[in-house]
């Protein structure tokens, strides 16, 4: 029987060889990592903001979710799993509870906003920003609750944004919205 080498490199490999790293050499690798890509300079800047509430890190990641969206110019792309990605980023990137919940936020106010003001888009569009809901939904009853009422008001108006909304998306938001007032009202 032949013995299966694992693959060389990979975390393991790597940490190894940092541990052996003085601070220069550390920052200067950071530094290189941080110019070499849009996406390495967010991650380092909302690490380096996490515990300030977001900041502009925050603000920045939020554009990204109204882009595909609400662009400055021309209509909106609406490719959802971008959006989607930016909130998995930033959550990876900071572990903030409140500014992902804002983001989170952020998406499903933009989507409902998007279909109210262009119409009736399609099942998978629903099905995206309803799962979006249902993430905040699980972060306000869970780790977010002391934060629910910061969000309270904008998910009434969310709900009546969504009136006449089609794909059962309305009667979702209600049933949402009546679910976290009935679970987390004082």
């Amino acid at each position: 029987m032949t013995k299966v080498n694992k693959k060389s490199g990979g975390w393991s490999t790597v940490r190894q060889q940092l541990t052996n790293w003085d601070k220069p050499a550390l920052l200067a690798l950071l530094k290189d990592l941080y110019e070499v890509t849009a996406e390495n300079r967010d991650f380092v800047n909302a690490r380096g903001q996490a515990g300030e509430g977001g900041g502009e890190a925050l603000e920045k990641y939020r554009s990204k979710i109204v882009e595909q969206f609400f662009p400055a110019r021309g209509d909106g792309k609406l490719k959802l799993g971008e959006a989607r990605k930016v909130i998995r980023d930033y959550r990876k990137a900071t572990g903030n509870i409140r500014g992902t919940a804002e983001l989170l936020m952020t998406y499903v106010e933009n989507g409902t906003q998007f279909t109210h003001e262009y119409g009736d888009i399609d099942e998978r569009f629903y099905n995206s920003v309803e799962s979006v809901l249902e993430e905040l939904v699980e972060l306000l009853c869970g780790k977010a609750r002391e934060i629910y009422p910061e969000f309270r008001d904008r998910l009434a108006r969310l709900e009546q944004m969504s009136d006449g909304i089609g794909w059962g998306f309305h009667d979702f938001v209600g049933d949402v919205v009546a679910q976290l007032e009935a679970e987390l009202e004082d």
